[in-house]
């Protein structure tokens, strides 16, 4: 089994440090402090030409909600538009009705710009109520290949029978379960073994002092990947 190891990288310097550390992708996200929002396009051309792993870029214009009014959606396709163009692999997108359900139609929207990119579901599945019902609606469109939670609102490492049971219904569908969310170098070992995930996403846990206004330090993801054997 090959894991993989996705990264936040918010800069540039992200960027380079995280392929340097062994990253195998990179999620590409600004404004940390509210969740993550779209990078700017300038950014997105200065990771694609600055490093050889696929960058994934997050499209999400506001904080407020994973709802998203006509003209958010309208921004949002814009956004993939232009990142499509710009070279990126693939894109981070979630869409909830206000019921708290996977919307649809705002995914169907924004798949169809898509087209062939990869695209994972973030963690606005960690807001829906019931998540083995969502992850059905999820895997039904084809193009989506994996979904990144922590197992509901918990850290991932307080949620690893969630998880567990997310990575076995996820066994037939074409959707893979990637882990994220409060996990550390120390604990990722176990979170795999328990849980039976191939894929792992690291934010803040891969920066000094485990801090997203620190930088990314290469040493610990050289440690993560280490851990993966």
């Amino acid at each position: 089994m090959h894991m993989i190891l996705e990264v936040i990288a918010t800069s540039l310097e992200d960027a380079v440090a995280a392929e340097r550390g062994g990253a195998d992708r990179l999620e590409l996200c600004a404004a940390l402090s509210e969740g993550g929002l779209t990078p700017s396009l300038g950014l997105v051309e200065a990771v694609v030409a600055g490093v050889d792993i696929p960058v994934n870029v997050i499209i999400r214009p506001h904080s407020r909600s994973f709802h998203y009014e006509e003209s958010d959606l309208a921004v949002m396709a814009a956004d993939i538009l232009h990142i499509k163009r710009a070279g990126v692999a693939g894109i981070v997108i979630g869409a909830l009705t206000k019921n708290g359900n996977v919307d649809t139609e705002a995914m169907s929207r924004l798949l169809d710009i898509a087209e062939d990119m990869d695209v994972t579901f973030h963690r606005a599945f960690d807001r829906v109520e019931n998540q083995m019902e969502e992850l059905e609606t999820i895997a039904s469109f084809s193009q989506i290949g994996r979904v990144l939670t922590s197992g509901g609102l918990a850290p991932a490492p307080q949620s690893v029978e969630q998880l567990k049971k997310l990575v076995e219904k996820s066994k037939d569908m074409t959707v893979k379960i990637m882990a994220g969310h409060g996990m550390t170098a120390d604990s990722v070992s176990s979170l795999i073994a328990t849980t039976g995930v191939e894929e792992i996403h690291f934010g803040s846990g891969i920066r000094v002092n485990q801090s997203f206004m620190h930088p990314i330090d290469s040493d610990v993801i050289s440690k993560i990947k280490k851990s993966f054997k």
